[in-house]
Formats: structure tokens, C-alpha cells, sequence
């Protein structure tokens, strides 16, 4: 696979944009078109094809971005992990997936997967050797999340993908958290890299999408796949999505710097138990996440002291959005036990750590001090008297 020439923000700026023929504007055009000439062309451009312009030109910013050979962009960040599957995952087939995944992910693998008679096993652990133990003739695909979605584990990469080679097996990550700016996980041996293109990609909370990046002979088999699910997105939503990767990595740049501030903030606390975050020095996973990230990222999760009610906490607060989803350019914060997490139940939480009191928190780009400050103030409003 050839390495990318042009550098991050170049590509970022320029990589994929369409060139406006007619009246030389500097942005992207939007074809709007439902229905394209089959006559006479090369292509016949459908929108639930694939291949619209708008469509096209995303993909490609994507794939350069990953260090992908091609990449699609889904209606969805479940879209795109959907279709993938359903891609390499028929009837009698089995996937070992990492034991701590995206709440959504969770829940269509538990919902969905008995029904169409795909069998699937979670992981103990996360080593390369967890991975491996799960292994059965029928596996076909492994699956991973790293930094994982709300306690931000880290998973060895090259570890999982070395373990999934030997066994001839398809790999695929959920690669949303890092972003491509923090992570390309092609270049560590994954298969597929995944994304909910509602956070970092898209960055401004105004979008929801999704995208898979691979090589050409993975996505032409996502493709066919994916052309009979009918999870394409909208030109129009493709144009903004093009429009906010332009932004892309000077944004992770300052959701980077904040989050490792905060997080040393909150690590020294002592309304704080608990802070989950790579970039710290204790954190378990560490140094695998110093060698294979390129910035630890804008998502943390911490815990507070039982003197703090995490409801009100959230309620105080002026800056932080108590809001759902995450990686926009404004702070947010949320109890995963009542939003991302909540249709585990109680016990299957438990079992891979998530408290009732875990929050997590996407660091935005305000000033870092603002942010302090507003958490400080939330503190004091609530804190709980002790009689």
C-alpha cells in the first residue's frame, strides 16, 4: 500500500475536494441529484450506489486520511459497522469481538446476531492471547474498539492483527475515539478501520454518518453488501462532512492537549477517584498507547467521591454540555450507565467496569482554563452535606 505523499492537514484541506468547473468557487459543489445519465458514461451514479460526486469525494479524503486504498461513507456510525459485518458474517459463521465495545455495537451483536445464526464470542481480557483463546474453526472475523468507548481500554493493534493473520481471519476496529489524526490502524495491520462519523470526522455535532476505510478488494465485498442494506448518506450530508474534515486535524490537535491537561487536572482532585485516559503515565495500557497513537485523544472518563451527586454535578454546569453523543468542538459530559450503556443491564455494565457514576467526558476546544473552571464551580454546587 502506497504511503500518503501529502501531509495530514494538506490532505485534510485538499484531498478529495471537487474541483468546481464551472465557476471556480473554492469549496466542493453539492450534486444534489437523485438521478444521473446511464447513457453514454463510465459510471452509472446512484446514490444508494455509492458513487454520487459528493459521495465519492468524502471517501476519498477518508481512505488518504486512514492510509486506505478506498472508503465509504454510511447514514450512520451503525451503518458502517452493520454492513461490515453482515459482509463477512453469514449463517454458522462466529467473530470474537473485545470484551468492551460501543453500546450500540453490543446490543446488535446480543439482538441480532442468534437470529441470523451468527455466533459470537466476547473476550476475557484484552491481550492478543484473550483474542486467540476465543478462536474456533468457524471464526471468521475479530473485533476490537481501542481506546474503547467509555473506559477508554487500550488494545495492542499489531498484537490483535499479527494473532488474527496466522489464523487467516478478517480483522476490523472501531477506530472513532482516536480518529485517523491519532491512529491509522491499517498501517498496523488491521483489515478494516471503522467510524462513526458523527464525532471526530464531523466535529461540530451537526452531523450523524459513518465510514469504512479498507482496501479495494475488502470494500468492493463491503460494497455489494452494502448497495442491498441501503445505509448510503446524503450528498448533502457528504459535503458538510468534506467541509469539517477540512478541520479535522487542527481540531484533534486541540481536543489533544486539552484532554491531557484535564485529565492531569482531575487525576490530582480529590473530589476525583478514578480517571481514565491513555495519556496519563498510570494508566495501565500506556506505553502501548504512546506506540501506536500519534496524540492519546479528546475522550476521558472519570469517577467522583460519594460527597458528589453525578447528577447535579452535570446540572451545574455552564460550559460542559450535558449532552448525548460526544467529539464536537464544544465540551459534553454524560452518564454512560443512562445514555451509551444503558440497555446492558446492570450486571453485564458491572462486568466490564462501568459504574453508575462513570462520566464521560469529550473534552471540546474551549480555553482549557474555562473548562477548569466550570467544573470547579459545578463541584461546589454539588457537593452533598455530610451530616
Amino acid at each position: 500500500m502506497a504511503k500518503n505523499k501529502l501531509g495530514v492537514h494538506t490532505i485534510c484541506t485538499h484531498t478529495g475536494e471537487i474541483k468546481d468547473e464551472q465557476f471556480g468557487g473554492a469549496v466542493s459543489p453539492i450534486y444534489m441529484a437523485s438521478s444521473y445519465q446511464y447513457m453514454d458514461v463510465d459510471v452509472k451514479r446512484y446514490p444508494r450506489y455509492f458513487n454520487t460526486p459528493n459521495q465519492e469525494a468524502v471517501g476519498k479524503k477518508i481512505a488518504a486520511l486512514e492510509n486506505a486504498e478506498m472508503a465509504l461513507p454510511f447514514a450512520s456510525g451503525m451503518a458502517a459497522i452493520s454492513t461490515a459485518l453482515f459482509a463477512f458474517l453469514n449463517h454458522g459463521d462466529h467473530i470474537v469481538l473485545q470484551n468492551e465495545i460501543y453500546g450500540g455495537t453490543f446490543n446488535l451483536i446480543v439482538e441480532e446476531f442468534e437470529k441470523m445464526g451468527i455466533d459470537y464470542s466476547f473476550t476475557d481480557g484484552i491481550e492478543a492471547n484473550d483474542f486467540e483463546a476465543k478462536i474456533k474453526p468457524n471464526t471468521k472475523v475479530v473485533y476490537i474498539e481501542t481506546p474503547s468507548n467509555p473506559l477508554l481500554t487500550i488494545t495492542d493493534i499489531k498484537a490483535v492483527a499479527d494473532i488474527a493473520k496466522k489464523h487467516g481471519l478478517i480483522t476490523m476496529i472501531d477506530n472513532t475515539f482516536a480518529s485517523p489524526i491519532n491512529q491509522r490502524p491499517l498501517d498496523l495491520g488491521i483489515d478494516i478501520s471503522l467510524h462513526s462519523a458523527t464525532k471526530y470526522l464531523g466535529g461540530h455535532s451537526d452531523i450523524c454518518a459513518g465510514a469504512i476505510a479498507a482496501s479495494e478488494v475488502h470494500i468492493e465485498r463491503i460494497w455489494q453488501k452494502a448497495k442491498n442494506i441501503g445505509g448510503s448518506l446524503s450528498d448533502f450530508m457528504c459535503y458538510l462532512l468534506e467541509r469539517s474534515i477540512k478541520t479535522l486535524a487542527v481540531r484533534v490537535e486541540k481536543h489533544n492537549s486539552n484532554a491531557q491537561e484535564i485529565a492531569e487536572y482531575l487525576e490530582e482532585h480529590t473530589a476525583v477517584t478514578k480517571v481514565y485516559y491513555p495519556g496519563l503515565s498510570n494508566h495501565p495500557k500506556h506505553d502501548i498507547a504512546k506506540a501506536q497513537m500519534h496524540g492519546f485523544g479528546g475522550m476521558l472518563s472519570f469517577e467522583l467521591t460519594e460527597e458528589y451527586d453525578v447528577v447535579q454535578f452535570q446540572k451545574e454546569l455552564q460550559v460542559i454540555k450535558p449532552s448525548m453523543s460526544l467529539a464536537g468542538v464544544e465540551s459534553t459530559m454524560l452518564l454512560p450507565s443512562a445514555t451509551s450503556h444503558s440497555l446492558l443491564t446492570p450486571e453485564q455494565r458491572s462486568e466490564v467496569g462501568i459504574s453508575d457514576s462513570l462520566l464521560r467526558f469529550s473534552v471540546g476546544i474551549e480555553d482549557v482554563q474555562d473548562i477548569i473552571n466550570d467544573v470547579e464551580h459545578a463541584l461546589k454546587k454539588a457537593a452533598i452535606a455530610l451530616v
